[in-house]
């Protein structure tokens, strides 16, 4: 059973910047996908961004194209969130997951998703 952990949530004003973290410390992030999700209380869960196993290929989310960036750190058994000039809308719980040998084509798609981490809160407030 593959836990995964995020990190880096918090408040922050609008304009500001987050970076999130995924990670595990069983097993090797290698061979999965990850995508990153949100939600917020009433509301479906949001298909945040995605990155395929091997890193070559992301997707994102009209909403936070051109302000978040995915990335992972297969080194360190990572994957990042890097947002930039955060919204009010961006508040969310954000929660990442994990495809094995995840390809992307149906990255906002959660059933895709294997394993879910247990979410971490960010909230844009001035």
């Amino acid at each position: 059973q593959l836990q995964l952990v995020e990190s880096g949530g918090g408040l922050v004003q609008p304009g500001g910047s987050l970076r999130l973290s995924c990670t595990t410390s069983q097993y090797t992030l290698d061979y999965y996908a990850i995508g990153w999700f949100r939600q917020t209380p009433g509301k479906e869960r949001e298909a945040v961004s995605c990155i395929n196993h091997s890193g070559d290929t992301t997707k994102y989310a009209d909403s936070v194209k051109g302000r978040f960036t995915i990335s992972r750190d297969n080194a360190k058994n990572s994957v990042y969130l890097q947002m930039n000039d955060l919204k009010f809308e961006d508040t969310a719980v954000y929660y990442c997951a994990a495809d094995l040998f995840g390809d992307g084509s149906r990255w906002h798609e959660s059933a895709e998703y294997d394993y879910w981490g247990q979410g971490t809160q960010v909230t844009v407030s001035s």
